[in-house]
């Protein structure tokens, strides 16, 4: 059996709305431009309805190519690196179900998303379920550790034993292509970006996205959809 990417055991939702003219989305900083004084609204869900907005025609019409494009591709058909710089081939997870996490090590969320999915992890790994966490800095700076300190935060202070892959980008011009897959599969109108650490993508089997989850969306709450995938 071909071993995994870094693992503690190697070391001594957002739901898309249908209407694309009527979603509501959970807002944050993008690159910080707004600042802090902005961090209330930023915490806060709002829906917009508006279809005349500037742009809003052409947005639309280039998330319809993208999302076709999307589906000729998969998870599988994407190398990643790992947390120690070693390329893996995300076709060795072929066949399992997967929930794909941005992850940082100083967020509000930290804790109970740690603990939360390293439970999971546990509960179903022999079951043919993956979780894939990619640490990222771009969400108030709150990942900056080298990826050794990332690492053993990830393993003494969790025990998390899911692989762990290299820092990445995961909005802007230095976005990794696996995150512009994840979006382009399941995004929208401004659904192409993602809004905080912890933002998750479900994954079957096939590598196809089938889930989004917004970054206040626990684990737990996420089991019953993950009970579903590895019975299909």
């Amino acid at each position: 059996m071909a071993s995994l990417p870094f693992s503690c055991s190697s070391v001594p939702g957002l739901k898309i709305h249908p209407n694309p003219t009527k979603m509501a989305f959970f807002v944050t900083s993008i690159k910080s431009s707004l600042g802090p004084s902005k961090s209330a609204f930023l915490q806060r869900g709002f829906s917009l309805q508006s279809p005349n907005l500037p742009g809003f025609a052409s947005k639309a019409r280039s998330f319809g190519v993208f999302a076709r494009a999307a589906t000729e591709k998969s998870v599988h058909d994407f190398t990643v690196k790992d947390i120690n710089g070693k390329d893996v081939a995300l076709s060795k997870f072929k066949g399992k179900a997967l929930l794909i996490v941005n992850v940082a090590s100083k967020c509000g969320l930290t804790s109970s998303n740690y603990s939360e999915l390293t439970h999971i992890y546990e509960k179903y790994k022999t079951q043919g379920f993956e979780i894939l966490a990619f640490p990222c800095n771009q969400f108030g700076g709150q990942e900056p550790g080298s990826n050794p300190e990332i690492k053993q935060f990830a393993c003494t202070r969790y025990k998390a034993e899911f692989p762990i892959f290299d820092k990445v980008d995961v909005n802007g011009p230095s976005t990794a292509p696996v995150y512009q897959f994840l979006k382009s599969s399941a995004g929208g109108f401004l659904g192409d970006l993602i809004k905080w650490n912890f933002e998750k993508f479900l994954v079957d089997k096939n590598g196809k996205v089938v889930e989004r989850y917004q970054p206040t969306t626990s684990p737990f709450q996420i089991e019953k959809d993950i009970q579903k995938l590895l019975a299909a």
